[in-house]
């Protein structure tokens, strides 16, 4: 059964791995191309978008997929819609696997925000000392707000103009460990940590040791996510997939 992974987050890795060596599954895992230097995969792969919803739906068409499992990054709202759009219309199986959002606990100061407009300017106007852990493509948000004194975060190098002014730059890929989360905070003085709702455990120590440290989190809420099937993680995603492939076996057989 050919499948179709839009990846690019821990959960679609580790569906791909899962997949690897399951003989039943002819399977490619597509990465949108936004991290330069993306972890091997251990399944085939492309790199790129598609071209829009017909673009996916000829791929679809073309590669004769079977099905389609949108394993994208919770704030990946477009492709997520182009994927629900281009399942019904190729008349592909589609899964989203969208990982829980993280859920405040005792300890936390959290300020939810709609987007990273509203992240910035719940900063306010007193200069603090600020930890960015949203990737790079919002960066130009909190230029506008260059009294504050930046630490900024991300898998990739950064493009030195796309920085807040003074910004510091450091490159990190997760799962991070909560001593060391708590080190780097303190090392930086920080004052407040910004960040999206992205979920999931590789990334989740900032919080803990925000939460250690009695610092604000100002977190951004997730855009809304388009209606689809939907799995928390990747061995409910794998289910799905050996379901479907004994529904399309038996459909073969005429039973």
């Amino acid at each position: 059964m050919r499948v179709l992974i839009l990846g690019g987050t821990t959960e679609a890795s580790e569906l791909a791995r899962a997949l690897a060596d399951d003989r039943r599954f002819d399977a490619v895992l597509s990465l949108a191309g936004r991290t330069r230097a993306p972890a091997q995969s251990p399944i085939p792969s492309r790199t790129g978008g598609f071209g829009g919803v017909e673009g996916l739906v000829a791929y679809l068409r073309a590669e004769r997929v079977d099905a389609l499992i949108d394993a994208t990054h919770p704030f990946a709202a477009q492709i997520s819609r182009h994927a629900v759009a281009a399942g019904e219309m190729a008349r592909v199986p589609a899964l989203a696997l969208r990982r829980p959002p993280w859920q405040p606990v005792e300890g936390d100061r959290w300020t939810v925000v709609a987007d990273m407009p509203a992240a910035a300017r719940a900063l306010g106007r007193s200069p603090r000392r600020v930890f960015l852990t949203i990737g790079q493509k919002d960066l130009a948000v909190f230029a506008a707000a260059p009294w504050h004194h930046y630490l900024v975060r991300s898998v990739d190098p950064h493009d030195p103009a796309a920085l807040p002014p003074g910004a510091k730059a450091i490159t990190a890929r997760g799962p991070f460990e909560e001593g060391a989360e708590r080190r780097l905070l303190e090392a930086h003085r920080i004052d407040v940590l910004v960040t999206k709702n992205s979920g999931g455990t590789a990334t989740a120590a900032k919080l803990a040791a925000a939460r250690a440290l009695h610092l604000p989190v100002v977190m951004a809420a997730r855009p809304a996510a388009p209606p689809a099937e939907t799995v928390a993680d990747a061995q409910a995603a794998l289910d799905w997939l050996v379901r479907l492939h004994g529904a399309m076996s038996a459909a073969r057989r005429g039973v």
